[in-house]
């Protein structure tokens, strides 16, 4: 009896431990079907993410285009093509228009009233090679045309002032004249520079032909710019106001670093002092 008894328990454990083993796999079938899942969800939230990523770095660089496209249009509506460099200071650009270069003066080679000057032809292949053919930013000062109509403006190439690198390179002479005087004081120093270093027609020309004659003092007087920047054998700077002693005899070299002033306070601002002769 007792056996039997054994027997029944131990089937019944048995049964248990059967069923136990049942439940557990059916369980373990049931959570793996959620895990997947849960993986593929997972997974298709990954994919939503690398995508919705992607459209945006595309719309970003779409973005990024049209900035520089717009920014490249805004550029190119302030450049211009040069199609034709006339003489050494003065060009053609499309459309017809002639610009003259703002302060500074070439030897001339196309003027009819006068000779071929000394590197004349030299400073025309300079300005060629500087500007012909190339798309230009003109910058403007206060005059917009000279007695000619021709646009009178800066030019640059880039990064590099036309202008400026005629002076510095000695093809060109400083020639600011009022009220155009915006970038005079670095045309005088590029001159003084080209002079002591000898370059281009400050070594090739006689010294008679490398003095400007500068407008009379009458003509400056139209523009409202009579005070004379005188500077004196010592080095001196002095200013001379109409009605000043010396203010007639007194004669502006530009090439010298002297130069017109159109108000009184510019003249004290940039380090002249008034003649002692005025009233």
């Amino acid at each position: 009896m007792k056996i039997f008894f054994d027997r029944k328990i131990y089937l019944l454990i048995v049964a248990v431990f059967v069923l136990l083993v049942i439940f557990i796999i059916g369980q373990s079938l049931k959570e793996k079907p959620a895990e997947n899942k849960l993986n593929q969800n997972k997974g298709a939230i990954d994919s939503i993410a690398q995508e919705s990523a992607q459209e945006n770095a595309q719309v970003n660089e779409q973005d990024n285009q049209e900035n520089l496209s717009a920014e490249k249009e805004t550029a190119d509506k302030n450049l211009i093509k040069v199609i034709r460099v006339i003489d050494g200071d003065t060009i053609e650009i499309e459309g017809g228009e002639k610009v003259r270069y703002i302060g500074i003066d070439t030897p001339e080679t196309v003027d009819p009233r006068k000779p071929v000057q000394c590197f004349g032809v030299e400073a025309s292949k300079k300005n060629k090679e500087l500007v012909e053919g190339k798309m230009v930013r003109l910058e403007n000062d206060i005059t917009d045309r000279d007695k000619y109509n021709r646009l009178l403006r800066y030019i640059w190439v880039g990064d590099t002032f036309v202008n400026l690198e005629l002076v510095k390179q000695g093809f060109a002479y400083s020639y600011t004249y009022p009220p155009d005087i915006k970038y005079q004081d670095q045309f005088v120093k590029a001159q003084q520079e080209a002079r002591e270093a000898k370059r281009g027609l400050w070594s090739s020309c006689p010294a008679g032909q490398t003095e400007i004659t500068l407008p009379p003092a009458e003509s400056s007087a139209k523009d409202g710019c009579t005070i004379k920047g005188n500077i004196s054998a010592s080095g001196e700077k002095i200013y001379h106001l109409p009605g000043c002693g010396s203010y007639d005899k007194t004669k502006i070299d530009q090439g010298r670093g002297e130069r017109w002033f159109c108000a009184e306070s510019e003249a004290v601002s940039v380090g002249w002092r008034q003649a002692l002769n005025c009233p």
